[in-house]
């Protein structure tokens, strides 16, 4: 087949949707298909290019055998609404006027977030006159109203309006969880118009490895038991439970357990702002990393911590870094209720807690930090769950399967939805 996949994010971007766009392109140029992707000049989350690129009409490069094409957008970081707003609209507009330069495709993916990289994908594919599957990562506008970053009224009743012809103009829908599946449901999606296939690990990537001791001293973190969190430090992640739990253990007089936050975002400025103000030495920020030092920054922990803010939304969310961080053999601290939960709790892979709440974090780590055989085990269960259900190569074959099916018009089976 000739594919199409719209991304608003790829590599050498960090974040999940790139990675997750990234890893399932690969695999299908390896399995013989023609794949091209269409995305933006890197710059997130600082809103600044990225040395190597620039943000013109268009540019092209090769990465894996996948065709990369990348389009003008307006330049925006990753905070602030109607400056956002800009960039994923303009983004819009060059991905689907750009879509008419290229050869034909048998099919086109768009993939979520953002909202209008959907609308780029189904503009595209009326256009094309091809079938149109349609990605979704994130529930937008669901996600944006959670987080406090739109309020109810004209702008959103439009963007609910667009979200159902988007998801009506879909051939067929992935998701990423089924929890994600049950909200479509609720929006009045067909049941059989929506398949699963859930975030995994790149098994050859993400493995266990040896701590790099080296690296691990010039953090400051030599004989200290490290609880890490990997990714980005954005708006939904409620990540500032990290230097409220690192004061009451530094209160405890705690002083073998360091606090590591490795990655960029929206609200790094204002985390390490906190840290300073209440000089919190058990706090470490090592900014933003290309995607492949992600297992070496994973090796350095002793915990991983996965966490979003407490709200019902994102009880459907599985979130990508748990599984890297379990393939890489490290036990799970889990700050996300419902479907994430459920799924750790099941893999005996970590320990759960309740989200933003930082005094449930401290007593976690510390019972990690005292007990290494809980560790091992925790990390040993987690490891093995992963390996048998949460393999990239399998999942991104089944994904192929449903575009397939979805390019020949076929009906879905149940049997494609890929659930832990």
């Amino acid at each position: 087949m000739r594919i199409l996949f719209f991304s608003h994010y790829f590599p050498p971007e960090v974040n999940a949707p790139a990675s997750r766009t990234f890893e399932n392109c690969k695999r299908w140029v390896r399995r013989g298909h023609d794949v091209t992707v269409v995305t933006c000049a890197p710059n997130c989350p600082d809103g600044v290019v990225y040395d190597g690129y620039k943000n013109r009409l268009w540019q092209s490069e090769f990465v894996d055998g996948i065709q990369v094409v990348r389009v003008w957008t307006y330049i925006a970081a990753n905070k602030g609404a109607v400056r956002r707003i800009m960039n994923f609209v303009s983004y819009m507009g060059s991905a689907a006027v750009l879509s008419l330069l290229l050869k034909k495709p048998d099919v086109i993916i768009a993939t979520s977030p953002q909202f209008f990289c959907g609308w780029a994908g189904l503009i595209a594919s009326r256009l094309r006159r091809v079938p149109f599957l349609l990605e979704i990562r994130d529930i937008w506008p669901d996600t944006i109203c959670a987080i406090g970053a739109m309020k109810k009224g004209c702008l959103l009743s439009v963007l609910e309006r667009l979200e159902k012809w988007m998801y009506a103009g879909a051939t067929h829908i992935v998701t990423v969880g089924e929890g994600y599946k049950q909200k479509l449901i609720e929006k009045g999606v067909p049941p059989e118009k929506v398949s699963v296939i859930t975030n995994g690990a790149d098994l050859t990537l993400f493995k266990p490895r040896p701590v790099d001791e080296s690296r691990k001293a010039e953090l400051g973190l030599s004989g200290k038991f490290v609880c890490a969190y990997v990714g980005t430090l954005g708006l939904c992640s409620g990540l500032d439970v990290m230097p409220r739990a690192a004061e009451i253990l530094k209160k405890r007089n705690n002083s073998r357990v360091a606090f590591l936050l490795v990655g960029d975002g929206a609200i790094k400025e204002e985390l390490e702002q906190t840290v300073r103000d209440k000089n919190l030495d058990n706090v470490t920020f090592t900014g933003r990393q290309d995607k492949s030092l992600m297992p070496h920054f994973l090796s350095l922990a002793d915990t991983c911590l996965a966490h979003l803010q407490k709200k019902e939304l994102f009880k459907t969310v599985l979130p990508s870094k748990i599984f890297e961080a379990a393939a890489m053999c490290k036990p799970i601290i889990l700050g996300v209720e419902g479907c994430a939960a459920e799924l750790v709790n099941k893999a005996g892979g970590g320990i759960c807690i309740e989200p933003e709440n930082a005094e449930e974090l401290a007593e976690a780590v510390e019972k990690l930090q005292r007990d290494r055989r809980l560790c091992e085990s925790l990390a040993r269960c987690g490891r093995k769950y992963v390996v048998e259900h949460f393999n990239r190569d399998s999942l991104a074959a089944d994904y192929l399967d449903v575009v397939e099916r979805t390019v020949d018009n076929r009906p879905n089976r149940q049997n494609h939805q890929v659930k832990g």
